[in-house]
C-alpha cells in the first residue's frame, strides 16, 4: 500500500510518522477518531489537514496492525 500522505523526518517530531510533513503526527489523529472525534473536529482543530489526510491516516493505522499468525 502506498502512503503518500505519511512522512518520516528524523527532524520533525522525531521522525515519528506524521501528516505531509507537518508537526501532525499520525497518532494525535487516530487518536482523536477513537476517541469518538469526527473528521469535521478534527478539520476544525487542524485547520491544515484535508480530509484525505485523516482518511490515510487511519488506513495506515489500519496497515500497521495486521496480523499475522505463524502455525505452531
Amino acid at each position: 500500500m502506498r502512503f503518500d500522505r505519511i512522512t518520516f523526518d528524523p527532524k520533525i517530531m522525531g521522525g515519528r510518522a506524521c501528516i505531509r510533513g507537518m508537526r501532525v503526527p499520525v497518532s494525535v489523529i487516530v487518536g482523536q477518531i477513537a476517541h469518538g472525534a469526527s473528521t469535521e473536529e478534527v478539520l476544525k482543530d487542524y485547520p491544515d489537514l484535508e480530509a484525505a489526510d485523516i482518511r490515510q491516516a487511519l488506513e495506515y493505522a489500519a496497515w500497521l496492525t495486521q496480523e499475522q499468525v505463524n502455525p505452531a
